[in-house]
């Protein structure tokens, strides 16, 4: 064997150790922030279960955790201010707390909560803020399976993701929501309305063209995977086609893994017209006949539009469509009153079509 050759083999040895040696560094991680979470339920829980003893148990319960702090500080140096003794406390109350929305939630609750934590201390203290039990779980599953970070999860949380989704579901999808995250099986599923582009930078009533937002989505593109959601890679921007000597440019594809179809997306700086409806789905029809494979499933069209009138799209497209949407898209972060408003005026309209 020559010299050369055993330095390939010495080059390939160390990359697998490395990986090895990483992947191990990282579980060892992941291991001990499973049982410092595990160690403060479990602080917590005796925490409460020694106030329920007490006849004063505001006072007495103070009192309590702020000895308690002074002597595991003086065993153990850091990590144990009265303050984190108090998080601890509500770390048990929030994820012991009896459920009222199901049966099912219930016990979804109790094997997640009491068996198996699985994310970091961090991201339980931002979700135990979070008031409303359906919500709480659904941050809690979306965080495990899409493993989010205390910062993909705060963004997705200030966005509203939770009350997004609500708007397109009915009582049963956001049951669903709660006990399972975000289930992606139709073209339905992957569309939000309105989509938070905070990360472009523009100011809400910023002048910009559709070329300017475009190259902010491509420059943050990251952080516009992650606003789109589940399964969606990247293909291209100002995709051409032509026929007839005619050449068109399709904004921005992408591909969702999990549905297994192109999703073309057209930027609209301004209201919808029932002109941009009908280009899109000149788009889509193309894809759908020249590029899709068989097995793969039909195209998706999105227009991301300033604002849109629902009446408008509604009559434009099929009774049946499932293949082209509109949706708002904002460059600031909603506030917390046009959030109500927006689900407020989804509950309407809701009542309106059941009759109840």
């Amino acid at each position: 064997m020559n010299i050369e050759n055993l330095d390939k083999i010495s080059d390939n040895l160390f990359n697998q150790a490395v990986d090895l040696i990483e992947a191990a560094k990282r579980n060892i991680v992941k291991s001990v922030n499973n049982n410092m979470v595990h160690t403060y339920f479990g602080i917590g829980r005796m925490i409460v279960e020694e106030e329920q003893k007490g006849e004063l148990r505001a006072e007495y319960g103070a009192q309590l955790m702020k000895n308690l702090s002074v002597k595991l500080l003086n065993k153990y140096k850091s990590g144990y201010s009265q303050r984190n003794i108090e998080q601890m406390r509500q770390f048990y109350i929030a994820f012991t707390k009896a459920q009222t929305l199901s049966a099912d939630l219930a016990m979804n609750n109790r094997i997640i909560n009491n068996v198996d934590f699985q994310l970091g201390w961090s991201q339980y203290l931002l979700l135990m803020r979070i008031q409303d039990i359906a919500e709480r779980k659904f941050y809690e599953i979306e965080s495990v399976n899409n493993g989010w970070g205390v910062r993909e999860l705060k963004r997705q949380f200030d966005s509203a993701l939770y009350q997004r989704l609500v708007l397109s579901k009915d009582k049963e999808g956001v049951k669903q929501l709660a006990l399972q995250g975000q289930i992606i099986e139709t073209s339905d599923d992957i569309v939000k309305d309105p989509y938070i582009l905070e990360f472009t930078g523009f100011p809400e009533h910023k002048f910009y063209t559709e070329n300017e937002l475009e190259n902010a989505l491509i420059d943050k593109l990251e952080h516009f995977l992650l606003e789109l959601g589940k399964g969606f890679t990247y293909v291209a921007r100002q995709k051409r086609f032509s026929f007839d000597e005619r050449h068109f440019y399709i904004d921005l594809v992408f591909y969702n893994r999990l549905l297994r179809c192109f999703v073309l997306i057209d930027l609209k700086i301004g209201d919808i017209k029932h002109q941009d409806i009908g280009q899109m789905q000149m788009y889509v029809n193309y894809y759908d006949r020249y590029v899709k494979l068989p097995e793969e499933n039909k195209t998706v069209g999105i227009i991301l539009c300033r604002d849109k009138s629902d009446i408008l799209v509604e009559i434009t497209l099929p009774t049946d469509n499932d293949q082209i949407f509109a949706s708002r898209y904002q460059t600031v972060l909603p506030s917390k009153e046009e959030l109500k408003q927006l689900i407020d005026n989804a509950n309407d309209n809701m009542s309106k079509e059941t009759g109840y």
